[in-house]
């Protein structure tokens, strides 16, 4: 009895304990809860209404092209278009706004895949989808034999032709729709359509864009040429807003601050002043909430249009030299020999300044959809395609000669044909006497050439005897022609510009080759720039296309102020005596304006007073039609130009190249037909 009280009366004891340590616990939470309110809960408060800033950029017209008189070359058409942004909508919501806006426009469908029909069916088909997979494939997946992808592409695998036909017209727009949703970036605006928007569909996409979450309507812009094709592949290309920046450059574009939809210049001009031409983006900060939904948006900057380009081209003056060319080279055709004849190129320079007045190229096609030959643009070859040009770096030559001390002034050279042991007699088109430099210019001796070209490689000559000399000869004569300009980039403010091929043998015969223009190959540019260097005293200048940027204007034909003027820029100058340079300037003289220089038949009435120097190459055919020749094409013959005018204090250089230009010996000397009603365009032009 005394135990049982005994054990009974520590109950109410340990009842008591445990109340305590529940109150104590309790307690204990209440006082971590309070602190947890007080001490975190303005940390917690601003998690829940957490917001996320995000910049988004709108791309803006570019800049305008001009030329020199300010009249409009490339400009910017406005255009109806319907913009996507994703502002981390669902896959479905995407859907389901594609649906809609289906309805309301018509959207190509070319761009739509299999695959994608596929994937489209099996979003719109759950059920019968899941019913494609087997029981037994179920228990694969479940028991970790099969992935997420095994299954989807058993689905894909299984959907038979006659489900995919259940895709209607409209599906199938909602779907090219859906594709280019998906294709866009977070935040990023895309242009969904801008060819063919029309304002029916402008105005009832606009009464629409409450239940179009993402869609937006705008004006956005392509480019157009007011000059039809005229120096089109020189201008250059803008990739289409469903290209994308090109993936070549694509952290280029990034890192400044490009989306990866914009466009942005892909070629030439387009592609070299593209800093200058795509102008500042509009930028607006969108503010999320902590799922991503959009809930504020404020505008940061307006946005600026790229700056406007002024050429130094005269449109009229290139549109004139583009006909010339044309009709030269359609009457060439007419003349035996000139089957392969197809292409002719004209560069007009200030040789004082560098300015590009025009750069003209043309080139005969063969139509692939017609099968009829026609003329196309190929200013481009000016300065990416380079040829064996003949006697016209002569001028170059004697000077060379005269530097190395291999001839001084008045040093004159028997013309009578020179014999190497092993190799066929070397001499000029005919003999021409005995001659000094002045005269070997007007006359075009190759052999004077052939004997300033032994002297500076310190050989000696003597009939059908091996012709010995240095093989720094090859580097001593390259390295003055690249000082005019010849076998070297000219630096014009273009990309893509070839040095020219120059020959790897260093056979004592083709140093001969080498300075009579028969060996290395030069573009027009390249003679631009030579024959500018001897017009100007030694001066070589660089060739510039662009000669102002100006302040974009909102007006359409209002021009905002100059931000930039291109000033003339010299290479180098040719280390000379001055007395020396006036004598090759004799010799260009001479071949134009005195009987029997190799010009004086077509420019001895010209009152411009031309000097200049002709050239004829023998050459190999490389063109588009060798493929008919098998491994050995024919020897054809390159004619060339140079020129400037006035011949004494002269304004304008030109060089002209004809490739290919006859076979045989029926010359149709369509370099100097070109070269002198070019001339006398810009002269008469001038006048006006």
């Amino acid at each position: 009895m005394d135990q049982h009280k005994k054990k009974k009366s520590h109950f109410p004891f340990r009842l008591n304990i445990l109340f305590f340590s529940v109150f104590l616990l309790f307690s204990v939470l209440i006082l971590r809860l309070g602190f947890v309110q007080i001490v975190y809960g303005e940390n917690f408060k601003r998690d829940l209404e957490r917001k996320e800033d995000i910049t988004v950029s709108n791309p803006v017209p570019r800049g305008k092209i001009l030329d020199r008189d300010y009249r409009i070359i490339v400009d910017n058409v406005p255009k109806n278009a319907i913009t996507y942004t994703n502002e981390g909508f669902s896959q479905q919501v995407m859907l389901e706004t594609a649906e809609k806006l289906a309805k309301l426009i018509h959207k190509k469908t070319d761009k739509v895949t299999e695959r994608d029909k596929l994937d489209f069916w099996l979003i719109n088909n759950p059920d019968r989808a899941n019913a494609k997979i087997t029981k037994n494939e179920m228990e694969l997946y479940y028991a970790k034999k099969l992935t997420d992808m095994d299954i989807y592409k058993l689905k894909l695998g299984r959907i038979t032709a006659d489900e995919l036909k259940e895709i209607n017209k409209d599906q199938l727009e909602a779907l090219a729709l859906f594709k280019e949703f998906n294709n866009g970036y977070k935040f990023t605006t895309q242009v969904i359509k801008n060819d063919g928007v029309t304002s029916k569909e402008l105005a009832v996409v606009n009464e629409n864009l409450q239940s179009l979450p993402g869609v937006d309507t705008t004006t956005d812009w392509e480019r157009s040429y007011s000059f039809d094709g005229t120096l089109k592949s020189v201008l250059g290309k803008v990739t289409k807003s469903d290209d994308g920046l090109p993936a070549e450059q694509l952290e280029y574009f990034l890192a400044r601050d490009y989306n990866r939809n914009d466009r942005v210049g892909k070629s030439q001009l387009e592609w070299q002043y593209e800093d200058v031409l795509h102008g500042y983006k509009s930028k607006v900060k969108n503010v999320t909430d902590k799922t991503g939904n959009v809930i504020e948006n404020h505008p940061i900057s307006k946005g600026k249009k790229g700056k406007d380009l002024v050429l130094s081209i005269d449109m009229d003056l290139q549109m004139k030299v583009d006909r010339i060319i044309e009709e030269e080279l359609w009457a060439a055709k007419r003349y035996p020999g000139t089957f392969l004849t197809d292409r002719a190129y004209v560069v007009l320079m200030n040789p004082k300044t560098g300015e590009v007045l025009a750069m003209s190229g043309k080139k005969i096609v063969r139509n692939k959809q017609t099968g009829r030959v026609e003329m196309e643009d190929d200013a481009l070859g000016t300065f990416t395609t380079t040829y064996n040009v003949g006697s016209t770096v002569k001028g170059a030559t004697i000077l060379t000669g005269y530097k190395t001390g291999a001839i001084a002034p008045g040093t004159v050279f028997d013309d009578a044909g020179l014999k190497i042991q092993a190799t066929p007699l070397k001499k000029s088109y005919a003999y021409l006497g005995k001659l000094n430099e002045i005269n070997a210019l007007k006359l075009s001796s190759n052999v004077y050439m052939f004997h300033t070209a032994i002297r500076i490689g310190k050989g000696h000559y003597e009939y059908d005897k091996p012709l010995n000399f240095s093989s720094k000869s090859f580097d001593t004569i390259r390295n003055s022609f690249a000082s005019f300009g010849l076998g070297t980039r000219t630096g014009i403010d273009l990309p893509n510009e070839q040095s020219g091929f120059k020959g790897s043998s260093h056979l004592p015969g083709y140093l001969l080759d080498l300075v009579i223009g028969q060996y290395d190959t030069y573009s027009a540019m390249q003679l631009a720039q030579y024959v500018s260097t001897i017009a100007n005293g030694g001066y070589r200048m660089q060739p510039h296309m662009v000669k102002q940027m100006l302040e974009p204007k909102e007006g359409k034909d209002e021009l905002g102020p100059i931000v930039q003027e291109i000033s003339p820029t010299v290479l180098n100058t040719i280390d000379v005596n001055p007395d020396w340079m006036y004598r090759v300037q004799v010799g260009f003289k001479k071949v134009m304006q005195e009987r029997g220089g190799t010009a004086y038949k077509y420019f001895k009435n010209a009152r411009y007073s031309p000097a200049g120097k002709t050239g004829t190459a023998e050459a190999f055919y490389d063109g588009p039609e060798r493929h008919r020749f098998g491994i050995e094409p024919p020897p054809v013959m390159n004619l060339s130009l140079v020129s400037y005018a006035p011949s004494t204090n002269p304004e304008i250089a030109m060089a002209v190249i004809v490739p290919w230009a006859y076979q045989g010996k029926k010359d149709n000397r369509a370099n100097m037909k070109i070269g002198r009603r070019v001339l006398d365009t810009y002269f008469e032009m001038k006048k006006r």
